[in-house]
């Protein structure tokens, strides 16, 4: 089958409303590593997948990263019922045992995870939440290795990233309900933040899912305090709020939330942290029987042009036109029909542009500015069959799978037309064209 596909991401220099902001990576080390536990050898805690049946209750885990790293920046994602919190708001009563009391011990010369000679790198002491990030002094160290004398809870997984070079690609996902679900209680063919890498494989984002059933603006500026204690050190907020102050479909808590969002905003901001807002999820109004107020929306708009944010998803306007992907609730993403997955895609397309102006060897600001006034190359796509044109420079064209993997990479020079074969086995992919001052992103299936 002929298509032509047309671009869903625009040019990398090209603003999009918002700062510009540029992400310094750190590097992930531990994924796909071998932990080793009380309990025995562990190979899921580090997958990135967080597939929630795949749960560790082990009080002694270490793993072995290697030396070079002089500062690690350790997440950790437990399960419970996947709120963040249990107990930030009124609205709902939620379960789990957090990783709430551990020391973190370095080793340089460890063999197995128990023996060698260890010291004390950092302590926990009541934990509240299920997931959340430290930063520890890693110099001539290759092991680190959590140590509880009391139920952990259930550990989903456990990060580690390289912090030498003050990389800031940091992220706590703020939310509701919405957030719970879509981004940690439902299945997804990938994370946000390994769609990220697939796309920009020098950036694995540290991704901290901060979710809660029933919270509202109020119960979040309530307990901003917890939130800068506990996730202050990150450098982004990436914000889904909003769902439970539209309830109903009438306006009259508008102005509450809009002092309320502020409120997050002015707080994130003076601690260093960049917010980036999603415009509310739409819900199935036949079903749910009413839909967001779109002065909510206008208000998410205007906040984000006001502060000068970098706009985030479109939730609203992807889910009104994918009601399927809604639950029979009408309000939450459902996962049957993949609506969590959607959400961690959303993400990632409102993120990449970012990514994009980070690059590593960006381009200087002459070809930019050269690159601004042309030609968004087109993508013609015959089976497996790749053809661009529009575009007279050398580029180079990156095959992403679904779940963000990069599969192929094709480094095309001297032409004004690019034809090439791929040998992915057939379904759907990003293909990513990028050049000397600019990318753009198609999705596409190749057969």
């Amino acid at each position: 089958m002929n298509t032509w596909i047309k671009a869903f991401a625009t040019v990398s220099v090209l603003a999009l409303g918002g700062s510009a902001m540029a992400i310094t990576p750190n590097k992930l080390l531990s994924r796909g590593l071998t932990a080793y536990t009380s309990s025995g050898e562990n190979h899921y805690i580090t997958d990135g997948d967080l597939t929630n049946w795949k749960q560790c209750t082990a009080k002694d885990i270490a793993i072995n990263v290697g030396s070079g790293p002089t500062r690690l920046f350790i997440s950790w994602e437990s399960y419970g019922d996947c709120a963040w919190a249990t107990d930030f708001t009124k609205g709902c009563g939620h379960t789990g045992t957090s990783l709430r009391n551990f020391k973190i011990l370095t080793s340089s010369n460890s063999t197995n995870g128990q023996d060698g000679d260890w010291i004390l790198a950092t302590e926990v002491k009541d934990n509240p939440v299920m997931s959340r990030g430290v930063y520890i002094d890693f110099d001539g160290m290759s092991w680190f290795r959590f140590v509880s004398e009391e139920n952990v809870g259930q550990i989903l997984e456990i990060e580690a990233f390289d912090a030498s070079n003050d990389g800031d690609d940091t992220w706590f996902f703020m939310g509701t309900s919405i957030s719970q679900m879509g981004l940690k209680q439902q299945d997804t063919d990938s994370t946000t933040a390994n769609i990220i890498h697939g796309r920009f494989p020098d950036f694995t984002p540290a991704m901290l899912r901060g979710g809660i059933g029933c919270i509202n603006s109020t119960e979040v500026v309530a307990h901003l305090d917890d939130y800068l204690r506990y996730a202050g050190n990150v450098k982004y907020w990436a914000i889904e709020m909003g769902t439970n102050d539209a309830w109903g479909g009438g306006d009259w808590n508008l102005e509450t939330y809009k002092r309320n969002m502020q409120t997050i905003i002015d707080a994130a901001k003076a601690h260093g942290i960049e917010p980036i807002l999603a415009r509310i999820i739409a819900t199935n109004e036949s079903k749910a029987g009413w839909q967001v107020n779109p002065k909510f929306l206008q208000a998410v708009d205007e906040l984000t042009q006001k502060n000068d944010l970098h706009p985030g998803p479109d939730f609203y306007s992807y889910f009104l036109a994918h009601p399927e992907q809604i639950a029979s609730d009408g309000v939450h993403p459902n996962g049957d029909t993949k609506g969590g997955q959607a959400m961690h895609h959303l993400w990632a397309d409102a993120l990449s542009p970012l990514y994009a102006n980070s690059e590593i060897d960006k381009p200087d600001t002459t070809s930019i500015q050269e690159v601004i006034g042309s030609t968004i190359p087109s993508l013609h796509v015959n089976g497996k069959e790749i053809h661009i044109s529009g575009i007279d420079a050398d580029i180079t064209v990156d095959v992403i799978s679904a779940s963000g993997k990069l599969e192929e990479q094709h480094i095309l020079c001297g032409q004004q037309e690019y034809e090439f074969t791929s040998q992915v086995t057939p379904g759907l992919y990003i293909i990513v064209v990028k050049w000397k001052g600019g990318m753009v992103s198609y999705k596409t299936t190749l057969s």
